[in-house]
């Protein structure tokens, strides 16, 4: 199982982000071959809009089945859910990138059943 994890760095010891759409990079836990990875998600730091859906198509590139982060918008939601991705929030959690991954083995992560963060119009 390969898991993607929002952060402000590109490794486990990188800070974990609660914003997915903006987040810095998805640090990935590939845990059949116990391997770390990064994918930097610059493209949509400054973006005025379109960066949670642009985030979920970057997620779903890296063949991620599991994705921990803080919140996700309502667009975001529905790509990461159509490509079968599980998303866990961290809710109060702080900490590092491999904090996050033990407290979601640990089962210690709510599992998102919907979009948690509120759409902004601009």
């Amino acid at each position: 199982m390969k898991i993607g994890i929002t952060a402000h760095g590109e490794s486990r010891q990188a800070t974990i982000d609660s914003r997915f759409g903006r987040a810095d990079y998805f640090v990935l836990y590939d845990q059949e071959k116990d391997i770390w990875d990064s994918v930097p998600n610059t493209q949509n730091l400054e973006a005025a809009h379109g960066a949670g859906i642009q985030a979920g198509q970057s997620l779903v590139k890296t063949g991620a089945s599991v994705l921990i982060t803080g919140h996700v918008g309502p667009k975001a939601f529905k790509v990461v859910k159509a490509a079968n991705i599980a998303l866990y929030s961290i809710g109060t959690l702080s900490g590092t990138v491999e904090e996050a991954l033990a407290a979601f083995l640990a089962g210690k992560l709510t599992l998102l059943t919907a979009p948690d963060a509120i759409e902004i119009k601009k």
